[in-house]
């Protein structure tokens, strides 16, 4: 029987894992645990802990108690907000995986964990990124990605922990606000559009990066876990790609749905010179081949399906 634990559950990927894999495995077999304090407990739909990710027997001792076999490390500072404090970023990027190997390893786990195409830097080829390239991150959440994919496939070497990972792009969900990545202004950009107001985007007009919406996301996570390990011959840190947009490009699709949506630039460039370092499309041909990944929703579909939900959350008609 599955029983896994999400560390890092009220963030913006871990709030929609979790309501899929309580629906997939049930609520009692889902753990969530976050820092964050949740009002309601229950509100989350099942079994909640307040967690310090930092906090190792704290961590052993949920898992101990839940009886969990499997672990999603979500817990991370993001990006642009890891720029303004990196000893931070590094502190909780890399101790809360070590942590979560640690008990990984000891109770015999599978692990998850998130890795991102801030893993990649200048001296990687930008178009169809290949899964085996060089990786000399700039900024200090892809040096932690980079790390953390490299410790991943030292606890399988050296201990036989099932880690699995994948590159995400930037992620679109309607769920929840993003934390503070490089590439929040294509969720920003939806509020403002269901809000009738304009947006000022911090990005040049042209500047493309691969995006996925949330729901393919989460796929690919519970298929990774899900696939046989006897096909895997990466296992971890796999290329996963959907589409690849700049903001006029979503400003476009936003159009042609409302018509009078106006977007203005004014460039942030340290968040600039961030994406300028990041590729502009991913080569996922392992994840296709060795687990059967492919996508879902292209950039129209996506904006239909955001614009819709948005409108409901916020209560605007469209």
């Amino acid at each position: 029987m599955e029983k896994v634990l999400i560390v890092g559950a009220a963030g913006q990927i871990g709030s929609e894992l979790t309501v899929a894999l309580r629906k997939k495995y049930g609520v009692e077999n889902v753990v969530a645990s976050d820092i964050k304090e949740i009002a309601d407990k229950n509100g989350m739909g099942g079994p909640f802990y307040h967690l310090n990710c930092l906090d190792k027997k704290a961590l052993a001792e949920i898992a101990e108690r839940e009886g969990v076999n499997t672990i999603y490390q979500m817990a991370a500072v993001l990006s642009a907000v890891a720029e303004d404090n990196p000893q931070r970023a590094w502190q909780v990027n890399m101790t809360c995986l070590q942590n979560a190997l640690e008990v990984a390893r000891e109770r015999g786990a599978k692990l998850f964990f998130p890795s991102s195409i801030a893993a990649f830097g200048p001296g990687t080829p930008l178009e169809k990124t290949p899964q085996d390239t060089i990786q000399r991150p700039t900024t200090i959440y892809g040096v932690t990605k980079v790390a953390g994919e490299l410790l991943c496939d030292y606890y399988f070497r050296k201990f036989g922990v099932d880690a699995r990972g994948l590159r995400f792009p930037g992620l679109i969900s309607y769920r929840t606000l993003p934390g503070g990545g490089t590439t929040d202004f294509a969720v920003d950009v939806y509020y403002k559009a269901v809000l009738r107001e304009k947006y000022v985007c911090y990005l040049e007009p042209d500047t493309r990066l691969p995006m996925m919406y949330m729901p393919d996301a989460v796929r690919a996570m519970i298929q990774l876990m899900e696939a046989d390990a006897a096909k895997l011959k990466h296992r971890n840190a796999f290329n996963i790609h959907a589409i690849s947009a700049s903001p006029e490009d979503f400003a476009h699709s936003i159009r042609q749905i409302i018509p009078d949506f106006e977007i203005t630039y004014e460039v942030d460039p340290a968040r600039q010179k961030i994406a300028e370092s990041w590729p502009r499309s991913l080569d996922d041909s392992a994840a296709r081949e060795e687990w059967g990944w492919h996508f879902e929703y292209d950039l129209d579909a996506l904006t239909r399906d955001m614009i819709a939900n948005l409108s409901k959350k916020l209560d605007r008609e469209v």
